[in-house]
């Protein structure tokens, strides 16, 4: 009995902390007036009813991006990064800037962007298409 015991006891604990998990998150907060500084924000939307579409997919896209990114030597284990780029009502891209810890995987970052030629479709309001602010978010973990 007292052998059943300690196996439930173990059992239990084990699930209850296998289930927890980790909300933090260390990326940085937006901050609109740096990317003012940065990019031409008149009539950019951030929310839209239909949000705007690379050929083939989220999926087409990180494959694309990851074929673009240099590799770079980074020194921190942990790396965060977002990329901010406007998807113009023509459906190209414009105005990409990218925040992060580390200078030169930003700067990688926005050169994988800008390598990506291909024209987007289009975010919509109520139909029509606009300028939509992109944001994508990177974060890399060394092992």
């Amino acid at each position: 009995m007292k052998k059943l015991f300690f196996f439930l006891i173990s059992f239990l604990s084990i699930t209850v902390f296998g289930q927890k998990t980790d909300v933090k998150t260390d990326a940085p907060i937006t901050d609109y007036t740096f990317l003012k500084s940065k990019m031409k924000m008149d009539d950019v939307v951030t929310k839209a009813d239909k949000a705007p579409e690379f050929p083939g997919g989220m999926e087409a896209f990180h494959r694309k991006f990851a074929e673009n990114m240099d590799i770079i030597d980074v020194k921190t284990n942990k790396i965060n990064t977002r990329v901010y780029f406007i998807v113009e009502k023509n459906g190209y891209v414009r105005y990409v800037t990218a925040t992060g810890d580390d200078k030169k995987h930003s700067e990688a970052a926005e050169i994988a962007i800008r390598r990506m030629f291909v024209k987007w479709k289009p975010a919509t309001v109520n139909n029509e298409p606009v300028r939509y602010l992109y944001t994508f978010p990177l974060s890399l973990k060394k092992y």
